[in-house]
């Protein structure tokens, strides 16, 4: 458990440097949980097209690569304002 809070933070921290914008999520827990998200979605994905067996994860570039892409995503539902953005109150 302790590991995937780990590999959430720095793949959080690396995501959210990569691509800086004015309505990222801020905040120490949700770094951890962008990071957490982007390795379930990494894995998720990795095993969907068979690169990653049953009972494997994914490491630190995925998750940061996952973390990306929900970092993207967040970005483009704030910018739909489909949700609303934590930093603009």
């Amino acid at each position: 458990m302790l590991w995937i809070i780990f590999v959430g933070l720095v793949a959080g921290i690396i995501a959210r440097i990569l691509s800086p914008g004015p309505n990222n999520p801020s905040g120490f827990i949700l770094t951890i949980v962008l990071g957490v998200a982007g390795a379930f979605l990494a894995t998720f994905v990795g095993q969907a097209i068979g690169h990653y067996g049953p009972n494997q994860g994914a490491g630190f570039i995925t998750a940061t690569i996952g973390a990306l892409v929900v970092l993207f995503i967040w970005n483009r539902l704030v910018a739909r304002r489909v949700i609303s953005d934590p930093g603009s109150r």
